[in-house]
């Protein structure tokens, strides 16, 4: 009997994947809308942002800015961020450095990728917990970072192959990333600032450089997910994207498998399309997949103005992770590699700081979902919070959690949930006792604190359910920054 049950839970099993497989979606939101988002993406949880490019050779912009927009910055006289400026400070900047008449394009040259080793990478990015990486196969300045002939359609060489460092950095970081655990993404930018056809044809544009560069990106490296950007300026009828995603999920390589974002035209974003992408926001919660990016400064590209205390401490990404996770998202943490290939040490400690307490914390991240009855427990006092700049800092979650202002209520705790199991993360180390707030516990509930390898005892007061923790010394602490207690079989 056991195996013919077996037997149709494999056959169910393989009937529900050809049928995925047998679906046909049509170039409209309706049906593409109907594309089911991957559960691997929503039990990932946390990912690694990677821009990189010409721009990571200047890597300068006012603190508060994206030092990966230096081209429309510099070109533009025109800046935009945290902070007030006049506007001109890149171009100043560059004329001062380079001199006025140095082109943008030099830069291609400049950016040699020497040091670059996508093993040491990868490498780098599994020790982190990350679940997948998105690298920047092309941002908006329009070079890529694979061999592609439409890169070189405004006159002159303008990828990774032809000039600079004469590699495939694609390909090469794609195969590195394949030989491990980690899923490879890529993001792509639909425009380009100061493509001649994007300025005077967009229709050629879309027809002659964006699709067909689309498509030899998707057919040449097979990625796990695509990150569309850089689409906000037409509709998605212009872009012709409605008709490319159905290209994508009936006829292309990935089709089975790819994974996108919400990023596919004027307002697709956070309507339509793949998982919701946030960016540098409060983290509202969504009813669909969804995703916050972020760097760990100000900047996605890498940026020398930045200085250390610029950068979020670990403790603050690792409760902005909690944070997130607890609402039913996940964090894309970007990192800005220099020129020569070499990603700073300190972004690598934070990393790797990360990856640390994931290895102790990973089953109340990874897998998890919101908990039906809530997702954290306030401290009595003020809940609200007033965003005041665009991008928000770091510092948000720590004013949230352990270094509240005046009158303010903080999280007391976290909750994410698998199955019965209840996780309590908490940002502080309980003192004595943690009391969680709306949980009744069944005759098999058991309490353990992730790391610490005994049984904790617990009393149900009420609605609540109240844990004796143990006093432990530093040494003896699992890890730092924040502490899960999983709750088994809870009602």
């Amino acid at each position: 009997m056991t195996n013919k049950i077996n037997f149709l839970i494999i056959a169910m099993a393989l009937g529900l994947q050809i049928a995925n497989a047998q679906q046909k979606y049509t170039p409209d939101w309706e049906s593409l809308d109907k594309r089911p988002v991957a559960d691997w993406f929503e039990d990932a949880k946390f990912g690694i942002f990677i821009h990189w490019g010409p721009y990571s050779v200047p890597a300068w912009s006012p603190k508060g800015t994206y030092s990966e927009w230096y081209q429309h910055w510099m070109q533009g006289r025109t800046l935009f961020g945290n902070g007030s400026f006049k506007g001109d400070e890149v171009y100043q900047y560059h004329k001062k450095t380079y001199g006025p008449h140095f082109s943008y394009y030099n830069f291609g040259e400049m950016f040699k990728a020497d040091q670059f080793d996508a093993n040491e990478w990868a490498s780098l990015f599994e020790e982190a917990g990350a679940k997948y990486i998105m690298l920047t196969s092309k941002h908006h300045d329009g070079f890529t970072l694979w061999p592609n002939k439409q890169a070189n359609d405004r006159g002159f060489a303008w990828n990774s192959m032809d000039i600079g460092p004469k590699r495939d950095l694609v390909g090469e970081l794609s195969k590195a990333v394949k030989n491990t655990t980690v899923k490879m993404g890529l993001y792509y930018s639909l425009y380009e600032w100061y493509h001649p056809w994007w300025q005077n044809d967009k229709k050629r544009f879309v027809e002659e450089h964006f699709i067909p560069q689309f498509k030899d990106l998707v057919q040449t490296y097979e990625p796990d997910a695509i990150w569309g950007d850089g689409d906000w300026d037409m509709k998605p009828e212009d872009w012709k994207t409605p008709e490319l995603l159905a290209w994508l999920f009936n006829e292309s390589k990935i089709k089975d498998k790819v994974v996108i974002n919400d990023r596919w035209g004027d307002g697709v974003r956070f309507n339509h399309g793949g998982y919701y992408t946030a960016e540098y926001g409060a983290h509202e919660a969504y009813e669909k997949a969804w995703e916050e990016c972020r760097g760990m400064g100000f900047s996605f590209g890498y940026n020398q103005n930045e200085d250390e205390q610029d950068y979020n401490t670990t403790r603050s990404l690792v409760l902005m992770l909690v944070d997130i996770v607890s609402k039913g998202g996940n964090l894309l943490l970007d990192i800005g590699p220099d020129a020569r290939g070499n990603i700073p040490p300190i972004m690598q400690q934070r990393l790797k700081e990360m990856g640390a307490w994931l290895k102790v914390n990973g089953e109340a991240i990874y897998g998890t979902r919101e908990w039906d009855e809530s997702n954290v427990q306030w401290s009595d006092g003020d809940q609200s919070f007033e965003k005041t700049t665009h991008y928000l800092g770091g510092d948000y979650i720590l004013k949230q959690t352990i270094d509240p202002g005046p009158g303010k209520a903080v999280k007391e705790v976290f909750f994410t949930s698998k199955g019965n199991n209840l996780y309590a993360i908490a940002p502080k180390f309980p003192k004595g006792k943690l009391v969680v707030k709306g949980v009744k516990p069944s005759k098999k509930t058991k309490v353990t604190l992730l790391g610490h390898d005994k049984e904790l005892m617990y009393t149900a007061e009420g609605r609540n359910l109240v844990v004796e923790v143990p006093y432990l010394t530093y040494d003896e602490l699992p890890c730092q920054h924040a502490w899960s207690f999983k709750i088994t079989e809870i009602k």
